[in-house]
């Protein structure tokens, strides 16, 4: 039995670091052959002259010393005064591959370039051993690392470098497979864990339009104070402009230290040439708590005139702490006589997919598939859970729509194959392929694209999207009229029609359980 350890990742399964200590749950993978699971470790062996060749040497293989690569990229360099050729050996520490490659490559005269021209071969490794795709786009992966050398050798910049590196991504054809600086690195980090320095937006590109769209604010955040709504579009930050830009890049420029500002310039509504409504506004940037959690009781009558409670709880990101917040407030609503739950998926793109198999177990029984991963041989692997425990195995909605990407996608698949809720509202965002995370020698981190998931049911998820079994409006209905339903906090989700339908939904479900 194989087990996948996650603590930060953003849509992913493997995840190797440094500050990687906390413990997990525990999942079955019908495998002995994990190819995501593997591990490098990068260390310089020696320097020697232009003259050396590079090593491409494979433990328990029966591969041939293949001195091609080198020799290539030496020719290359014909014009250029002599250099040094620093080697290095990459380990492979996987329970299944064992596995050294030792590369060699002429060193940079600009130390911060030769810092990255590591971070390239390590990089080219690891692509190399986990891509998900064994052909990388149909192109020869070997001679993409002859060719970056060569194109980083004169440059003089760390960002120069590392855009060679991203540019050699970018031929895999692959969006989710990405490098981030040692610099963004770090703020991703804080924003898995759960703390931020920011404005308070989540925000994500719109596939259709390719437009940065508003997904939701954290209540009380400097965007939320300012008026900044789910479904404003993003127009330039800080006077620049946001083509080519996804919602990560663009959550970078969003965040920055306490005490700084950033100026957003926003639109709200459809788009035209003559439009003179859009506003800017200057935030604040402050220390951010994303409580990516919140829940209230909904009093409701039923048809035959009985006051029932029902659990609302909403997902807005999947954090480290989502699956206790979680389990918290189930159990704190349990001990008030809540008889149905709606769990809230709306709008949450964010990808940590094992907070998403976590939080999968509060609602689950037994030994049941959560997710099958297809590897890049394409074998199915099913994820399952060992010996789970409900907390409670009352009725489930489960609200879904555009918004509802990655981790939502699989724990909104878990729930409904397994017979467990009926999901309720628009079709998913449809991303079904898995990123692991590295961070490398240098501080930076690479994403790679290992795998792709499927449903428990064998429906595909990537590009086509989960389909509600009810779909609903978005529009906010009148409040309620019954003064016992007119509480603060929870007139807004009683005008919201979607949990109307989902409130529906319950109770045809418990009149079921009744009947039988």
């Amino acid at each position: 039995m194989d087990t996948v350890c996650s603590k930060l990742d953003l849509t992913i399964l493997s995840f190797q670091s440094k500050f990687n200590h906390k413990p997990c749950h525990t999942y079955r993978i019908h495998s002995t052959k994990l190819g995501i699971c593997q591990k490098w470790k990068l260390k310089s062996i020696n320097s020697t002259s232009s003259k050396s060749v590079m090593m491409m040497k494979k433990k328990s293989t029966e591969d041939k010393t293949d001195t091609s690569l080198l020799e290539s990229v030496l020719k290359n360099f014909v014009g250029f005064a002599a250099t040094t050729t620093a080697v290095f050996t990459l380990c492979c520490n996987s329970p299944v591959l064992s596995e050294s490659l030792t590369v060699a490559f002429p060193v940079s005269r600009a130390s911060e370039v030769n810092t990255v021209q590591r971070t390239l071969v390590e990089t080219w490794g690891l692509i190399r051993e986990t891509f998900v795709d064994p052909t990388f786009n149909h192109q020869d992966w070997d001679s993409m690392l002859q060719q970056t050398m060569v194109e980083m050798f004169p440059l003089r910049s760390a960002d120069a470098a590392y855009n060679k590196i991203s540019g050699m991504l970018a031929t895999l054809g692959d969006p989710f497979t990405r490098i981030i600086s040692p610099k963004e690195y770090q703020s991703f980090r804080i924003g898995s864990d759960g703390n931020l320095q920011g404005v308070g937006l989540f925000i994500n590109t719109e596939p259709s339009s390719g437009h940065l769209m508003v997904m939701s604010c954290i209540e009380g955040s400097p965007a939320d104070r300012a008026g900044i709504r789910e479904g404003d579009q993003i127009i330039e930050i800080d006077g620049e402009g946001l083509d080519g830009l996804d919602g990560e890049a663009a959550a970078q420029k969003l965040r920055g230290h306490v005490g700084t500002t950033v100026t957003v310039k926003l639109h709200s509504g459809e788009l035209s040439k003559n439009d003179s409504s859009f506003r800017e506004v200057t935030l604040p940037r402050e220390f951010i708590k994303i409580s990516p959690l919140s829940s209230s009781v909904i009093l409701h009558k039923t048809t035959d005139g009985h006051l029932a409670k029902t659990g609302y709880v909403k997902l807005a990101a999947f954090s480290q702490t989502a699956a206790a917040d979680m389990e918290n407030a189930i159990q704190e609503m349990e001990g008030q006589g809540v008889q149905s739950y709606i769990l809230d998926l709306r709008n949450n793109p964010v990808s940590l997919v094992t907070a998403g198999l976590d939080v999968a177990q509060i609602w689950l029984d037994g030994d049941e598939t959560l997710v099958n991963t297809i590897d890049r041989e394409g074998n199915m692997l099913p994820i399952n859970m060992v010996d789970g425990h409900a907390l409670t195995r009352d009725p489930l909605v489960v609200l879904v729509n555009e918004g509802s990407a990655s981790a939502s996608e699989i724990l909104a698949g878990a729930l409904h194959d397994n017979g467990r809720a009926t999901l309720v509202g628009h079709k998913t965002f449809g991303k079904g392929k898995i990123q692991s995370v590295t961070e490398l020698h240098d501080g930076s981190a690479l994403f790679i694209t290992v795998a792709k998931y499927i449903s428990p049911a064998l429906h595909d998820i990537d590009q086509v999207g989960i389909n509600p079994d009810v779909q609903c409006t978005t529009d906010m209905l009148a409040s309620p009229k019954d003064p016992l339903l007119k509480k603060k906090s929870t007139s807004s989700l009683e005008a919201d029609s979607c949990i109307m339908v989902a409130e529906h939904e319950l109770e045809l479900q418990e009149s079921k359980g009744s009947a039988s």
